[in-house]
């Protein structure tokens, strides 16, 4: 036997085999030769219940046992997320079945009997594999702890002192306002606020989007009703108010609450106290009220469409969540981040440097959660273990946001004019997306700053298929 390199002794192997001399004779040679510490069991169920207990860094097993066998093993490890790599070993008729097993995740198979050295090496591969991954997962997780605040990741000093105030309000019942695009976190910021206070700690979090509730339902969601109160009532129910006492109720969207409900959330705040639809008796409550809005309640006040009144009563503490576009340094931070929850598992997916410049360069009009969804579908469409630029949603591809010019390809056998024509093209594309963004998406104001006429911008905007609601945030 060729000499061996001696992997260290903490690395714990797991020997599945039905048969009782294959499966002494596989651990004496995994002990004798590599000095590794093996367990043994004798079936895929035995397996399972040694994996519960211990932590191993490879499990080698048969495909072919009587009672739970190799491949249903191997489902059980990729659904319960234990994190070992896996050889499988099989006779010469059932190859087929081995590769099957390495496409849902083993690490390599062997056959029925293995060469010892082979054997040896393939462990030792196997081992080395294991302890990269070990360590990436590990460096991963401190990089999440050092840049995160109660599961809210970032690096961005923006977001920091918004962790900071969040850690100075966190055992107060002070009313919290979260303000920001849509898409920023502002129900994780919520969640932050609840998860880091002592004081509300016992109760939970309830939360509700107002924007989402119809008009007429609205006062029973909020504060309940008793049976009988309206067609429809058939019982009592309680309302997220009374669901959220000595916890915290999460009001999103608030800005879409109509002016006669808002009236009646003023008095529940000021009165601490609710009455159900239909009842008459007063319900104390004692509950953290955290509101958010992607709308700028100023601007609804001086509107006459919200009450300014309510709006002093929510406007406590406030919290202002920066665009992803403002922190572009957390973009390869929640990259990573979201490309290891929807590996679902498995080892994530690299992000090639191509990729990744496409990341950084996109605007993010959807925030993090536009981010979001674009690592979830590349994990689903990358098929060599790297996310690459074709596995990008095509609206990151197609035309650059962040105001880089980008560089244009000579093509000798196409007419200059049509060329000119493409290239004059695209730059106009991208200046009216910066002047509708400049603007939010205002047409006489984006006229004003081309100068060019409101129909003209009108024009281009639909032969350039551009959605101006995108840029209508409120300012």
């Amino acid at each position: 036997m060729s000499e061996l390199v001696e992997p260290p002794i903490s690395q714990r192997v797991l020997v599945v085999e039905d048969l009782e001399d294959a499966r002494t004779s596989l651990c004496e040679l995994l002990e004798v030769a590599l000095g590794l510490k093996v367990d043994a069991a004798k079936d895929g169920a035995q397996a399972l219940e040694l994996l519960a207990k211990n932590t191993y860094s490879l499990v080698i097993t048969d495909l072919q046992m009587p009672k739970l066998g190799g491949m249903k093993l191997l489902e059980q490890i990729q659904a319960k997320r234990i994190p070992v790599t896996v050889i499988v070993t099989t006779g010469h008729g059932s190859i087929k079945d081995a590769v099957a097993a390495m496409q849902y995740g083993a690490f390599d198979f062997l056959t029925k009997p293995a060469d010892p050295n082979h054997l040896c090496l393939l462990v030792q591969r196997a081992l080395k594999n294991r302890a990269l991954q070990d360590e990436v997962a590990s460096l991963r997780m401190q990089l999440q702890q050092r840049h995160s605040f109660q599961n809210v990741l970032s690096k961005s000093p923006k977001m920091h002192d918004v962790f900071e105030l969040i850690g100075n309000i966190a055992d107060t019942t002070s009313t919290v306002l979260i303000c920001g695009e849509t898409g920023t976190g502002k129900e994780q910021i919520a969640r932050a606020i609840h998860q880091a206070s002592a004081e509300n700690r016992s109760g939970q979090l309830v939360a509700v989007n107002c924007a989402a509730v119809p008009e007429s339902l609205l006062e029973s969601e909020l504060f309940g009703h008793e049976k009988g109160s309206f067609t429809g009532a058939i019982a009592q129910r309680k309302g997220r108010f009374e669901q959220a006492n000595k916890g915290t109720l999460f009001l999103d969207e608030v800005g879409d609450i109509p002016l006669h409900m808002q009236v009646k959330l003023l008095r529940v705040i000021q009165e601490r106290r609710i009455e159900r639809v239909g009842g008459a008796e007063p319900i104390n409550i004692e509950v953290r009220l955290i509101a958010a809005t992607h709308r700028s309640l100023d601007k609804m006040v001086r509107d006459g469409a919200f009450r300014e009144d309510l709006y002093y009563r929510l406007n406590v503490i406030r919290i202002e969540l920066p665009p992803l576009r403002d922190r572009l340094e957390d973009v390869p931070l929640l990259a990573a981040h979201f490309a290891q929850k929807y590996a679902r598992g498995k080892t994530p997916p690299e992000i090639d440097p191509a990729a990744m410049q496409l990341l950084l360069d996109h605007n993010w009009p959807g925030n993090v959660r536009q981010l979001e969804n674009a690592i979830e579908r590349a994990c689903v469409t990358a098929r060599d273990g790297t996310i690459h630029t074709n596995n990008l949603p095509p609206d990151l591809i197609a035309v650059p946001t962040s105001g880089k010019a980008s560089a244009f390809q000579v093509d000798l056998q196409r007419s200059l004019p049509e060329q000119m024509s493409e290239i004059t093209g695209k730059f106009e594309e991208r200046y009216l997306r910066k002047a509708l963004r400049k603007t939010r998406g205002h047409v006489g104001k984006c006229a004003k700053i081309t100068g060019l006429s409101r129909r003209s911008i009108t024009d281009k905007i639909a032969h350039y298929k551009i959605d101006k609601e995108e840029f209508k945030k409120d300012v």
